[in-house]
């Protein structure tokens, strides 16, 4: 409860006084103490990747713990469904350090969070886990998608949700919701005028495999030294391998040794 890192107010005090939030999806405690290091200002981590080690890699950022949705992970051996699943997940991230909670269920569940004061990111725009219904486009391009996107925005506000991933949402409807709400913005594809700018570290690093999206962008090119390294994984795989089938692997450099008086007593017992 007392640490370094911000709180929520110290987020929503950001927001107000207009600071630029920078933020990162970071898998692995190494992302995580890169990003500290860098001075990002919040992560992202999905719940199946947190834990003490990561939230100590993670350092003073302000860490967003995703709760799986439905079948797209599990918590304690289990899909989440219920608003009890949920709320137990979520209590057992904070206890271990997570600042706020991503959660993209149904509003009577995300509002079961806040009435427990749990911190809540919603989601708005495109939201991957709902993407049967939309597909993988840009959200907010008609006149009644932006208004359904304003809708959905009041809802959140109501039920006591503090933020939201604004995802591919066109630049001047994000600018019309980031100015007309207290939801801090998480933009990612959603222009400037978002609170944040939200970025997955494989990206930025180069290193992604996926879809490369629009709003992405490289600062570094890992891809070349990660299929270099693993060219050189394989390679001492394969001599590994080479050198047991050939009886190189282990020699007596790698082995324990008996005194002899000691194997000889040994096997005297042994053999009565």
């Amino acid at each position: 409860m007392y640490h370094n890192r911000p709180h929520v107010e110290d987020i929503r005090a950001m927001k107000r006084r207009g600071e630029k939030i920078s933020m990162l999806f970071v898998t692995t405690p190494d992302e995580a103490a890169a990003a500290a290091e860098a001075g990002i200002h919040m992560l992202s981590i999905e719940g199946r990747f947190f834990d003490a080690e990561m939230r100590a890699a993670a350092g003073d950022c302000f860490v967003q713990v995703g709760l799986p949705y439905g079948g797209w992970g599990q918590f304690n051996g289990r899909p989440l469904a219920t608003a009890e699943d949920y709320l137990r997940a979520a209590f057992h991230y904070s206890a271990l350090g997570g600042d706020c909670v991503y959660c993209s269920a149904s509003y009577d569940i995300q509002k079961v969070l806040c009435d427990n004061h749990i911190p809540v990111v919603g989601h708005i725009g495109l939201i991957p886990s709902y993407i049967t219904w939309t597909g993988w486009r840009a959200v907010g391009k008609t006149a009644d998608e932006a208004l359904a996107l304003w809708r959905h925005v009041q809802k959140l506000e109501e039920i006591g949700v503090f933020g939201a991933e604004l995802e591919v949402v066109p630049d001047r409807v994000a600018k019309f919701l980031t100015e007309n709400s207290s939801l801090i913005m998480l933009g990612m594809g959603a222009g400037k005028y978002a609170d944040a700018q939200y970025l997955f570290t494989e990206d930025i690093c180069g290193y992604g495999k996926n879809h490369k999206p629009r709003h992405g962008k490289v600062y570094r090119n890992f891809a070349p030294e990660l299929a270099r390294l693993q060219a050189e994984r394989v390679a001492a795989m394969k001599d590994f391998k080479a050198d047991v089938d050939a009886g190189g692997y282990p020699g007596p450099e790698h082995s324990v040794a008996i005194k002899d008086e000691d194997f000889v007593a040994f096997m005297e017992t042994v053999n009565g």
